[in-house]
């Protein structure tokens, strides 16, 4: 199996994944979970979601290519860059949708489909890219947007991305009174 081929199995690895890390948090509720899962049904959560999800699917890709001694470029960075670029590509594809015709799951998963696929496309280019060794940095960006995420979770801006409709709160804990 070549790279290519692989890349399809991550686009159904991923979206399956997704189901899975959604309800993390509500399974086992904790301050170490709170900042990798989502909280809540807030929009912003579930981009910390698609995050995670694309990164912990990487972690098994990495092992199943290495496995499979299918070699590959730049692992680390496009790692994260499909990570952090998931994030405003489902946001430019969602949000006027959503602000439109409201809260939809089909469309919701849809969109997310979708934005994992292009996200594993641009996985695939980076992967094929000549090797530039940014190891250290993207670990320290990877760190640095899960500090982020903790902050944005604890402390969330009280706007339309941070707002929970279905408990009627922003973040973890900030109600609505």
């Amino acid at each position: 199996m070549n790279l290519k081929k692989w890349k399809v199995f991550s686009v159904f690895g991923t979206f399956i994944l997704a189901f899975l890390t959604h309800f993390l948090y509500t399974w086992f509720p904790n301050s170490l979970f709170s900042i990798f899962f989502p909280v809540n049904e807030s929009i912003w959560e579930h981009m910390k979601m698609l995050f995670t999800t694309i990164l912990l699917y990487e972690i098994i890709e990495y092992i199943i290519l290495s496995i499979k001694q299918i070699k590959v470029n730049n692992f680390l960075f496009a790692s994260f860059v499909t990570a952090i670029v998931s994030i405003p590509i489902y946001l430019i594809m969602f949000l006027p949708i959503y602000y439109k015709m409201g809260e939809n799951m089909f469309i919701t998963i849809s969109i997310m489909l979708i934005d994992i696929i292009i996200v594993q496309f641009i996985n695939y280019k980076i992967l094929n890219v000549k090797e530039f060794n940014l190891n250290i940095l993207t670990i320290v960006l990877i760190i640095i947007s899960y500090i982020g995420f903790g902050l944005l979770t604890y402390y969330p801006p009280e706007n339309d991305l941070f707002f929970d409709p279905k408990e009627e709160k922003y973040g973890i804990s900030k109600y609505i009174i």
